[in-house]
């Protein structure tokens, strides 16, 4: 490794390469999944790997890699893989994903530098945003089957492009193989939470990736006249869709013991004309924790919570289950000794629960995997004013170099793939 100004340089000088890539006029970047401007962060990643002298490919889904000598696919073995996204949100922050990413690259580099014989690839996953198709790590969960062809073939674009169409002017496959022979996952990711910046924490350390439960929540009232319809003689869908909201948040606020929140973060009431009392509105609602038990508690709360105020308002409310997914745990083994390398390193730490989707969670059902969290300013993400330091990249990169480099102490090439012990399989 070289010294701390030389890393950080070296930081900045491919962080600026990402720099202008699809950004918009009030000073954020929108690099939609499968979009060009997503094509071209892909370029740039190929290309500062490629003059570092690693070897890079594309997958079926169009997943970009970077493997060092010990890593390429002609070596044929077990490999640590690194990753993160490119993609943004509309007009989102430039750090977001290719935090991740350039921790990745300089992880390999530094490996490289000290003749470390560890087998890894970084990869860019694709479409880790929902933005563009109105569904999340698309990249990722195809590779590792978490979704399939079924999920993915009747989206559309922001553009009206459908998925199917793209991949097929793509030369990209809807069913690729499974990846296989990933020896242990590893991503860097911001926060996008206050937590660390309100502990002083250098780094977190994840457990946990919060499984997210949303239903539409439709409230059918009658629209009328606001100026002729006495206040006792209104059935007011939005005065109900205000008094489930706060709900809501009750139950969130009485399950956070559990790390568990609840979010009413969409509301659509119609006609939306000010003279005219609201006739319907649908919400949307967003659960998420990493129990499941608890999960399960605030959904039956919030079901409870409907029919409690249709009967108190006589309003019909409907609830439709758009998606759930369950929590994912992420290796204790790989957290013990990430911790054990921040304690080395003496670069303060958090262990914490992830609240947001990751593309972790995909690789947490076929492997080992771990999550390394590095502080955003105010907890700001998906918008411009996201930000992160180079310092706070290099600590996390300098956290999973430490761990990658006790992994090498002991790696053995024609050991058994992991899966396959008997001790592995076992609770």
């Amino acid at each position: 490794m070289k010294s701390t100004t030389q890393d950080l340089q070296i930081l900045e000088d491919i962080f600026e390469q990402f720099y202008p890539v699809g950004a918009t006029s009030l000073g954020g970047v929108t690099r939609l999944g499968y979009s060009p401007e997503e094509d071209e962060m892909h370029a740039i990643f190929r290309q500062i790997a490629e003059e570092e002298g690693f070897q890079t490919y594309v997958d079926e889904v169009g997943n970009t890699y970077a493997a060092n000598e010990a890593g390429s696919p002609s070596a044929n073995c077990e490999y640590y893989l690194i990753g993160s996204h490119l993609d943004s949100v509309v007009d989102g922050g430039r750090y977001d994903g290719v935090a991740g990413i350039i921790a990745g690259l300089m992880v390999m580099k530094w490996l490289k530098e000290q003749s470390i014989q560890l087998p890894l690839r970084v990869v860019a996953f694709r479409c880790e945003e929902s933005s563009n198709f109105g569904r999340c790590t698309i990249g990722s969960g195809l590779i590792t089957k978490r979704i399939g062809k079924p999920q993915v073939e009747c989206l559309t674009a922001k553009d009206g492009s459908s998925f199917a169409q793209i991949f097929k002017e793509r030369g990209l496959s809807m069913d690729p193989k499974k990846i296989a022979d990933v020896k242990q996952y590893l991503e860097l990711h911001i926060e996008q939470g206050k937590v660390l910046e309100e502990y002083g924490m250098k780094v977190g350390i994840v457990t946990n990736i919060a499984g997210p439960r949303r239903f539409n929540v439709h409230i059918h009232g009658e629209a009328e006249h606001s100026g002729a319809t006495p206040m006792n003689m209104r059935s007011d869908a939005l005065c109900a869709a205000a008094e489930f909201i706060l709900e809501v948040e009750r139950i969130g606020k009485d399950e956070s013991h559990r790390d568990s929140v609840a979010t009413v973060g969409v509301i659509d009431a119609r006609p939306n004309v000010l003279n005219v009392t609201p006739g319907e509105v649908t919400l949307g609602v967003d659960l998420r924790g990493i129990d499941d038990d608890s999960l399960e508690l605030m959904e039956k709360r919030m079901r409870e919570a409907t029919r409690y105020i249709s009967a108190k308002r006589h309003i019909p409310f409907f609830v439709e289950k758009t998606s759930a997914a369950t929590p994912i745990e992420l290796d204790r083994g790989m957290q013990k000794k990430l911790i054990e390398c921040a304690e080395r390193l003496r670069v303060t730490y958090k262990v914490m629960p992830s609240g947001a989707g990751h593309d972790a969670m995909a690789f947490a059902e076929i492997t080992r995997a771990a999550m390394v969290f590095i502080p955003c300013c105010k907890g700001v993400s998906h918008n411009r004013g996201e930000f992160t330091s180079l310092e706070s990249i290099y600590d996390g990169a300098r956290v999973i170099y430490e761990y990658l480099k006790e992994e090498g102490k002991s790696y053995d090439p024609g050991e058994k793939r992991e899966g396959d012990r008997p001790e592995d399989k076992a609770g």
